[in-house]
């Protein structure tokens, strides 16, 4: 021991210890299959930084640890699904409320004030990672997400009323689903082309599957209930509505470091109102024409 500290201190002390080792761990997993080069220097570098804090709190507490083998494999697998710039951040997210503690730290442990610095350096680090192909192309995955959130929620709440069954709501918004899927996506390779942008192809891939997979999803409960089930199958699709903006707005909030109750509020307001006159104006046009399905 340097020196001596309270039990109070040394409580802090041991657990941030255990949280820069696993992070360190961390970092030097996910570096592992990380793509590009300046990517897995940054990571490795991060990694480097968390075990020597991990061995300036070791001096304190005199004690040899282990990394938390499950906080490891939950960032690991974020890393693998949502990518690596998510997971890190994700876990970063997490060291701000740390803050507190090494002000309370300050007092009696001179290195937490270094450490604290390196931390808040970690930001800016990580904002020049955001170069993974995925983040590259989140706008055109927006414009799939919303454009399919926004038609395909109007047109199968109007049809809900309009048709009342199930089965033919369902054949109805996959053939209109998967017509709107090839005219976004082809507009956007369009669109990209006229820019002179060279990534067109790709960008109109993305902005296709997350469509398609938005189409599929809302689809599912008319496809799952019965026939007579056409209302739950309507409360059904507008709850994957709400969680499909807010996992999405999730995800880009972390990634991106963007307002997530604003853009959340704002995407499910659209969606949800456009189902809301639709639907009327299905029941309206059903009663006007007199069409009995």
């Amino acid at each position: 021991m340097k020196k001596s500290i309270s039990q109070a201190s040394l409580s802090i002390i041991k657990k941030m210890q255990q949280n820069e080792l696993t992070e360190s761990v961390i970092y030097a997993e996910i570096a592992k299959f990380a793509k590009g080069e300046e990517n897995k220097k940054t990571l490795l570098r991060l990694s480097k930084e968390e075990k020597s804090h991990y061995d300036i709190w070791k001096s304190y507490t005199g004690i040899e640890m282990k990394p938390q083998k499950g906080k490891v494999f939950k960032y690991k697998l974020l890393a693998r699904l949502f990518g690596f710039t998510f997971a890190v951040k994700l876990m970063e997210n997490g060291e701000e409320a740390a803050q507190s503690e090494y002000e309370l730290l300050a007092a009696e442990v001179e290195e937490s004030v270094l450490i604290r610095q390196q931390e808040e350096e970690h930001e800016a680090a990580l904002l020049d990672m955001l170069d993974e192909e995925v983040l590259q192309y989140v706008g055109s995955m927006v414009l799939g997400l919303n454009d399919a959130l926004v038609e395909l929620t109007g047109s199968l709440a109007g049809f809900t009323l309009a048709m009342q069954n199930t089965r033919l709501i369902a054949l109805s918004g996959l053939i209109l689903g998967i017509s709107a899927t090839f005219s976004m996506a082809s507009s956007e390779f369009l669109s990209a082309k006229s820019e002179g942008r060279t990534d067109a192809l790709k960008s109109c891939t993305y902005t296709g599957i997350a469509y398609l997979i938005t189409v599929i999803l809302l689809i599912a409960p008319y496809l799952i209930l019965g026939s007579s089930q056409y209302i739950l199958a309507l409360v059904c699709m507008l709850v994957i509505v709400i969680l499909i903006i807010a996992g999405f707005t999730y995800y880009t909030s972390v990634a991106q470091d963007q307002p997530f109750k604003s853009r959340f509020l704002e995407m499910a307001t659209i969606s949800i109102s456009v189902a809301v006159i639709s639907f009327l104006v299905g029941k309206a046009a059903k009663a006007f024409l007199g069409v009995d399905l």
